[in-house]
């Protein structure tokens, strides 16, 4: 059938029902109310029925699609509020490990936020909010609650740029808790994928530290707390620098090097304390104290762990080996019982019924005489 055929037909159609509805408005309008009543109801059981079935159908679509609506944007506000209420929770611990440090501290530092680069050339780099306005100087150390974080390189007025212990140029002079050893650590661009040891050094972004020329003799072991030392004139003694996770292979032969785990991860610096020089000349090891006095309390706790390990294993060797002794006792012992019943058997006769042995041992009785 050609379109437009179908389109008056289309058009007839729909201008019959407008005249028929028309008329039967008219009709219900001019007839009397006891009349009109009935129609209409029949009317709305008929043919409206499935209109307003449609109708209210459309209404609750309406009313779920809004509500869908109103508990998806309800959903992500929440969802929002709750990544914001965990960054804050996050930021105001960092906040009170800064102020319990800073407690500690004292005097002789400076509060400041440290502002991540955006370029990749920077990325081992940070500036800071504080400058020489606040006592800020060049190669002053920068540190965390945890320990250092790096360095000051460049200081304004108001603003100085540090560099971080991932730096290339990154150096401090280091021992372990006890002085026991002592070494300079650096930032470890070894076992890294390809594409890292592809990098330039400046692009490069190390995971551990290194701690170079510790003598021969000093043997480190894993998790020991390794600190600054104090020789030279940037960091204090005292400060955390890293745990040591393993002994690095290396070309030179007359020392060792040692990987370090550090004991500040960049991903959580954003804010920093600065020390000024005059708080540089005196001893700081006492603020980070409890760290030092917690790594030795472990190492002691895992030597006591030991310690009764090995008492353990002694103990249970040593019961293992009495019940061996005693099992063997007992089995000789039963031998000999046996070899002793079969020597006191007499061999039996041919021809005769041998006895039962309390038929043998039982003594002969003599009846009397009536």
């Amino acid at each position: 059938m050609p379109r437009a055929t179908v389109a008056r037909s289309s058009t007839i159609v729909d201008l019959t029902l407008l005249g028929i509805s028309a008329g039967v408005a008219l009709l219900a309008t001019v007839l009397p109310r006891n009349v009109s009543d009935p129609v209409a109801a029949g009317f709305r059981r008929t043919v409206v029925a499935p209109f307003v079935a449609l109708q209210a159908r459309a209404e609750r679509s309406r009313e779920a699609f809004y509500a869908h609506e109103s508990v998806t944007a309800r959903a992500d506000s929440i969802a929002l509020r709750a990544a914001a209420a965990n960054a804050l929770e996050v930021e105001n611990g960092r906040l009170r490990e800064l102020l319990g440090l800073g407690g500690r501290m004292r005097w002789g530092f400076v509060v400041a936020e440290a502002l991540h680069m955006s370029k990749p050339f920077d990325a081992n780099s940070v500036t800071l909010t504080a400058g020489t306005s606040v006592g800020v100087a060049t190669r002053s150390p920068v540190v965390a609650p945890e320990g250092i974080v790096g360095m000051v390189q460049q200081v304004d007025a108001t603003t100085s740029q540090a560099i971080l212990w991932s730096h290339v140029d990154f150096r401090v002079s280091a021992m372990t808790v006890g002085r026991t050893a002592y070494g300079i650590v650096q930032p470890h661009f070894g076992d890294a994928d390809v594409d890292n040891d592809q990098l330039s050094p400046e692009l490069r972004s190390p995971r551990y530290l290194e701690l170079r020329n510790v003598a021969l003799r000093d043997t480190l072991a894993r998790n020991t707390l390794v600190v600054s030392s104090g020789l030279g004139s940037t960091f204090p003694a005292g400060i955390p620098v890293g745990y040591v996770v393993r002994e690095v292979e290396t070309p030179e032969k007359w020392a060792r090097t040692y990987l370090l785990r550090p004991a500040v991860q960049l991903a959580d610096v954003h804010s920093v304390m600065v020390l000024r020089p005059d708080r540089v000349e005196n001893d700081v090891a006492p603020v980070w104290g409890g760290a030092a006095k917690a790594d030795s309390l472990t190492r002691g706790i895992v030597a006591t762990a030991d310690s009764a390990a090995r008492d353990s294993a002694e103990t249970v060797r040593r019961t293992q080996q009495e019940a061996d002794s005693a099992r063997i006792a007992r089995q000789a012992a039963a031998a000999a019982l046996a070899r002793a019943d079969s020597a006191a058997t007499p061999a039996a006769v041919p021809g005769t019924t041998a006895r039962p042995d309390s038929a043998r041992r039982a003594p002969a009785t003599t009846r009397p005489t009536p």
